[in-house]
C-alpha cells in the first residue's frame, strides 16, 4: 500500500487579530501530527525493504503497517477536512478583519476630526489610540508617546516635563485645568469606557479663560475706581498697605497732611513715610514699654496737630488714617490754660472758694477749701454737700442755702470747729449763679476766716470795760494790730494789682474765641451769647476787684491832658445807646464842643459806671447824658428817671459793697463797687462829685472837670463811611503775644474779619515765619508783657529798626501806669487795655489802617 504524505496548507487570512492567532495554532498542531505519522510510515517501509527483520515477522509488520496506513489515511482525511473548515474560517476571518480595519479607520478619522486632544486607554490603562492634537502637545520635547504606555506614566510625564502646570480647582469642579508653556489653557475630562478602559479629552479653553480674566479685571478696576473716589472724598487722610508693606491705596488728603508730592504706585510705605515729616505707625509698632501702639498724636513743623491711627486688615496689611485735630487741640489747650490760671488764682486767694450746682454737688473747690477740711485734692468733686458734712453742719447752713438757690445773695457769720479742735469764726457768702433767663443753676461759695477780727473786736469791747490804764494798753495793742492788719491788707491789694495781667489773660483769650464764634453762621448764637454774657459778668467782677485793689494800692496815677470832651462823650453815647435799648430805655445825648483837662481813660471809667448804674436802676423811661458850663468848670451830668435814692442813703451809696434795691427779677445787682470806684477815681483826678435825687422820680450824678482854653491837637479821624469789614478785608497783620491761647483767639477773630494773620510767641518765632525786615505787612499788634524780660515796646522798636518803612503798632496790655502810656504815646503807637472788646479792637484796627492808607507811600 502506497503511503501518501500531506503537507500543511498555507494559513488562511483571519478576520481579526484574535481569530487569526487561534487558527494558526490549530494548523501548526495538525501539521506536526501529520509530519509524525509520515515519519512512522517511512520508517516501517524502510524496515520492510531492508529485510533486516526476521521472515516470520514480515507479515506481522506488514499487517501492522496496513493498520498504520489506515490510521494515517483516516488522520489525513480528518486533516484535509480540518483544512477545508480552516480555509472557510480564514475566509470569514478575513472578511471580519476587513470590516474591523474599516471601522478602525473610521474611528481614527473621527478622533482626528474633533477639535479636542483625545486619548483612549484599555482596561489595563494602557494607551490604545490618540489623535495628532494630543501628540502635538509633546512635539517640542524629547518625549515620545506610544501605544501601550500606561496612564500613570503619561501623567507623570505631564508634570515632570514642565509642559503642563496644574491649576487649583473648586471643591465642586470635576475637571482638571492645565496651563501650557505657551500660555494656553486646557480643561481635561476623564470618562470610563464599557470594558473598564478610560477616555481623556483635552479641551482648549484659552479664549474662555482670557474672557473671564478680562471680566474680572474690569470688575476689579471698577471697584478700585469707586473705592478711590470714595476715599478721595473723605476728610481724613487714608493710606492702605498690603501684607508686603507696599502702599496700595491713598487719597489726596493723605498727601496734603503728610506734605508729600504725588507719589508713584506700588512703593514701600516705609519709604513714603520716610520722605515726609510723619512718624511710621503700623500694627507692629511698640512704645518704650513694649506695648502695642495703635494711635498717636504728632505736631507738624507748621504747628498743626495730627492724630494717626492704624487698623490691621484680616487678610494681612493695614489701613492708616490721618486726622487734623489742630482746632480741637488748640481749644482744649486754651481751656486747659484758662482753667490752670483760674485754679492758680483761686488757690492763692486767702479764702475758701467753692461752687455747688443746683443739686448741691461740688463742682469746684480751691486749695484752701480742701486744706481747711483736710480733703485730698479733687476728692470732693462730684460729692454732695449733704453727704460730706455732718447733719448738724448742714442744718445750720440749710436756710441760707435755700435763700441763695431762690436767687438771694447771702452773707452771714457762723462758728465752726476746725479739724484740729479749734473753734473759728467764718464769714460765709453765697452768691447765686443765674442764667440769662434768671434761672439759678448753682451758687458760688466764699468763706473767710474772721476769727482774728472777731477776737480783736471782742478785745476792744472788753478794753472799753476796763480801767483807763487798761484802755491805754489795749489801745496801744489795737493800734499795733490795726497797723499789721492794714499792712496785710495793703500787701494783698498790691498782690492783686500786680497779677492783674495774669488774671485778664485767659479772659481776654476767651473773649476773642466767643467773639469769633458769634460771627460764625454755623455756631449756636444763643449758646455763644450765654457764654459771652457769663464772660462779661466774670470780666466785670474781676475788673472791678482789680480796679479797687489798684486804687487802694496807689498803682493808678492820673495822666492829665487836654482833649475835646466830644471825643469821649460821642463814643460813650453810641456805646450805651444799645445797652439802654436792650433794657427798654431811651438814651438821650446832648453834644458839647468844649475842651477839658483830665485823664480821658479814668474819666471814661467814671462815666461808664454812672451810665451803667443809671440803666440798672431805671425800670422805665430814659437816661440823659449832657454837660453844663459853670464858670471854669464843666459839669458832665447823667440823668435818669429811675427809683431815686433816699436822702439818708446818699453818702452810703459811695461806700464799698453798698447796692440799691432790686427792680427786676432778672437784674444783676453787681457787687456794689461801681460808685465806690467813681469816688476813688474822682479823688485821684481832683474832680468834685455831686448827687441830686428824688425817690421815685430819678437821680442826677455830676462830675466837675476843669475846662481848658487851649484847643487840643485833634487826631485825623478815619473815614468810617465805608464798612469796617471792607477796610479790614485783606489786611496783613502780625500778632506778637507770649500766650498761645491769645494768639489762637486773635487769629480766629481777625481771619473771620478777612485779615491775613501771622501769629508768633516771640520775636524769634516771628522771624522764623516771615522776613521781618522786608515782608509786606500793614499792622503789628503786640502784647506789652513778653517772655525773657522783653516787652512789646522794645520788640516793635527792634522790628521797625530793620525796616525801610516802619509798621503801625497797636499795643495791648493790662498795665495802666502813666509811665507806659507816656512811653507808648512818645513812640506814636496806639494803646488798648485788656480785656479787649472786639468792636473796639475792630474800630482801632480800622483807624490805624485808614491812617496808613492816607500816609504818603502807603500801599
Amino acid at each position: 500500500m502506497a503511503c501518501t504524505s500531506t503537507r500543511p496548507s498555507p494559513a488562511l487570512p483571519s478576520d481579526g487579530p484574535v481569530a487569526s492567532d487561534s487558527s494558526d495554532l490549530r494548523l501548526a498542531e495538525l501539521q506536526r501530527a501529520n509530519h509524525k505519522l509520515l515519519r512512522i510510515n517511512a520508517a516501517l517501509i524502510e524496515r520492510l525493504e531492508s529485510g533486516a527483520a526476521r521472515p516470520d515477522d514480515s507479515y506481522a509488520a506488514f499487517q501492522h503497517s496496513v493498520v498504520l496506513a489506515e490510521q494515517v489515511r483516516e488522520r489525513t482525511d480528518a486533516l484535509n477536512q480540518t483544512l477545508v473548515e480552516l480555509k472557510a474560517s480564514n475566509h470569514l476571518l478575513s472578511d471580519a478583519r476587513l470590516r474591523a480595519e474599516t471601522a478602525h479607520q473610521y474611528l481614527v478619522d473621527a478622533i482626528e476630526s474633533i477639535s479636542d486632544a483625545f486619548v483612549l486607554f484599555d482596561p489595563d490603562l494602557r494607551i490604545v489610540l490618540f489623535n495628532s492634537r494630543f501628540k502635538a502637545f509633546w512635539a517640542g520635547s524629547r518625549i515620545r508617546i506610544i501605544s501601550g504606555m500606561r496612564l500613570a506614566e503619561v501623567k507623570r510625564l505631564m508634570h515632570s516635563s514642565g509642559l503642563f502646570s496644574e491649576e487649583q480647582r473648586g471643591a465642586n469642579d470635576d475637571h482638571l485645568l492645565y496651563r501650557l508653556q505657551g500660555g494656553r489653557w486646557l480643561q481635561v475630562s476623564e470618562r470610563a469606557t464599557r470594558d473598564g478602559g478610560r477616555v481623556m479629552l483635552f479641551t482648549d479653553i484659552t479664549e474662555v479663560k482670557h474672557s473671564e480674566t478680562r471680566r474680572r479685571e474690569q470688575a476689579v478696576a471698577q471697584k478700585s475706581y469707586l473705592l478711590q473716589r470714595a476715599v478721595d472724598n473723605l476728610s481724613q487722610g487714608v493710606a492702605m498697605v498690603n501684607a508686603d508693606g507696599v502702599l496700595e491705596l491713598w487719597n489726596r488728603r493723605f498727601l496734603e497732611l503728610s506734605g508729600l508730592a504725588p507719589i508713584a504706585a506700588h512703593r514701600s510705605f516705609a519709604e513714603v513715610i520716610a520722605d515726609s515729616e510723619l512718624a511710621l505707625l503700623t500694627p507692629a509698632s511698640r512704645d518704650g514699654n513694649g506695648r502695642c501702639v495703635h494711635e498717636r498724636e504728632q505736631r507738624l513743623f507748621d504747628g498743626r496737630m495730627l492724630e494717626i491711627r492704624t487698623h490691621p486688615l484680616p487678610t494681612g496689611g493695614f489701613v492708616n488714617t490721618f486726622t487734623d485735630i489742630t482746632e480741637r487741640y488748640q481749644h482744649a489747650q486754651a481751656l486747659s490754660e484758662s482753667e490752670r490760671w483760674i485754679r492758680l488764682i483761686t488757690d492763692h486767694v486767702p479764702a475758701l472758694i467753692a461752687y455747688l450746682n443746683a443739686e448741691l454737688v461740688y463742682e469746684f473747690t480751691n486749695k484752701v477749701y480742701e486744706q481747711w477740711y483736710c480733703w485730698p485734692p479733687g476728692v470732693m468733686l462730684g460729692q454732695s454737700l449733704r453727704e460730706v458734712h455732718s447733719p448738724e453742719h448742714y442744718q445750720r447752713l440749710e436756710g441760707y442755702i435755700q435763700r441763695a438757690l431762690a436767687g438771694e445773695s447771702v452773707t452771714f457769720e457762723c462758728a465752726e470747729t476746725h479739724v484740729n479742735g479749734q473753734e473759728r469764726y467764718m464769714l460765709r457768702s453765697y452768691v447765686p449763679n443765674r442764667l440769662a433767663n434768671g434761672e439759678v443753676v448753682g451758687i458760688f461759695v466764699l468763706i473767710r476766716d474772721i476769727t482774728e477780727r472777731r477776737r480783736t473786736a471782742e478785745a476792744l469791747h472788753q478794753a472799753y470795760q476796763n480801767l483807763e490804764v487798761r484802755v491805754r494798753e489795749r489801745t496801744a495793742e489795737l493800734s499795733k494790730a490795726k497797723q499789721e492788719a492794714e499792712q496785710a491788707n495793703l500787701s494783698k491789694t498790691k498782690f492783686l494789682a500786680a497779677v492783674s495781667h495774669d488774671l485778664l489773660q485767659p479772659l481776654n483769650a476767651a473773649r476773642l474765641f466767643t467773639s469769633a464764634l458769634l460771627e460764625q453762621s454755623s455756631a449756636n448764637p444763643a449758646l455763644v451769647r450765654n457764654v459771652s454774657n457769663s464772660l462779661d459778668d466774670v470780666e466785670n467782677l474781676l475788673g472791678t476787684l482789680v480796679d479797687i485793689s489798684k486804687l487802694d494800692a496807689g498803682v493808678i496815677k492820673a495822666d492829665l491832658a487836654t482833649f475835646a470832651v466830644s471825643d469821649l462823650l460821642d463814643n460813650l453815647a453810641a456805646e450805651y445807646a444799645h445797652a439802654a435799648a436792650s433794657e427798654g430805655l431811651r438814651l438821650d445825648y446832648v453834644p458839647c464842643r468844649l475842651s477839658v483837662h483830665s485823664d480821658i481813660q479814668l474819666l471814661a471809667r467814671i462815666l461808664r459806671n454812672l451810665l451803667s448804674n443809671a440803666i440798672r436802676y431805671t425800670p422805665r423811661g430814659r437816661v440823659l447824658l449832657g454837660c453844663r458850663r459853670r464858670g471854669a468848670t464843666l459839669w458832665i451830668e447823667v440823668w435818669d428817671t429811675g427809683i431815686g435814692i433816699a436822702e439818708d442813703r446818699r453818702e452810703e451809696v459811695f461806700q464799698e459793697f453798698k447796692r440799691g434795691d432790686i427792680q427786676r427779677p432778672d437784674q444783676d445787682r453787681g457787687l456794689g463797687l461801681g460808685l465806690a470806684i467813681v469816688d476813688k477815681i474822682a479823688g485821684i483826678l481832683g474832680h468834685r462829685l455831686q448827687l441830686r435825687s428824688v425817690p421815685g422820680k430819678g437821680s442826677v450824678f455830676a462830675i466837675g472837670v476843669p475846662q481848658s482854653q487851649r484847643a487840643p491837637q485833634r487826631a485825623v479821624e478815619p473815614d468810617l463811611s465805608e464798612p469796617l469789614r471792607e477796610r479790614l478785608e485783606g489786611a496783613r497783620i502780625w500778632v506778637l503775644d507770649n500766650d498761645a491761647a491769645i494768639c489762637a483767639g486773635m487769629r480766629t477773630l481777625l481771619e473771620q474779619w478777612g485779615c491775613e494773620v501771622v501769629t508768633a510767641l516771640s520775636e524769634q518765632d516771628l522771624a522764623r515765619q516771615v522776613a521781618t525786615d522786608r515782608a509786606d505787612a500793614d499792622l503789628l499788634i503786640a502784647d506789652y508783657h513778653l517772655d525773657n524780660g522783653r516787652n512789646g515796646v522794645d520788640a516793635v522798636a527792634a522790628i521797625n529798626a530793620q525796616r525801610r518803612v516802619p509798621l503801625a503798632a497797636l499795643m495791648i496790655t493790662a498795665n495802666y501806669s502813666n509811665e507806659l502810656k507816656q512811653q507808648v504815646r512818645e513812640q506814636g503807637h496806639t494803646l488798648m487795655h485788656k480785656p479787649v472788646r472786639p468792636m473796639r479792637l475792630k474800630a482801632a484796627i480800622s483807624h490805624l489802617l485808614g491812617s496808613e492808607l492816607s500816609a504818603p507811600g502807603a500801599r
